[in-house]
């Protein structure tokens, strides 16, 4: 995966077949988007998607599920954690 040194990535989700999905932010811009990295015997494609674009496709893949489930731990009962901002 490249990642100028600006983006800041996390793994979301690497499937058995050798997918790759990271979330990342790049601080220039103040924007988090998905990037998926395809297999290498898929021809290893980079598509990046923004996180509504990436989150509204209508598919249930564990991909998806997966950057739910760290939405899901930033956000507590009491709502947003401290230092986490707004990005509307």
């Amino acid at each position: 995966m490249i990642v100028s040194p600006s983006e800041r990535a996390r793994q979301i989700y690497a499937s058995p077949n050798g997918d790759h999905w990271h979330l990342l932010f790049d601080p220039t811009t103040g924007h988090s988007f998905v990037r998926h990295t395809g297999n290498v015997a898929s021809g290893g494609h980079v598509t990046d998607f923004s996180l509504a674009t990436f989150l509204a496709s209508g598919r249930n893949g564990p991909e998806h599920q997966e950057l739910w489930r760290l939405i899901a731990t930033l956000v507590g009962e009491d709502g947003p954690r401290p230092g986490l901002r707004d990005s509307a």
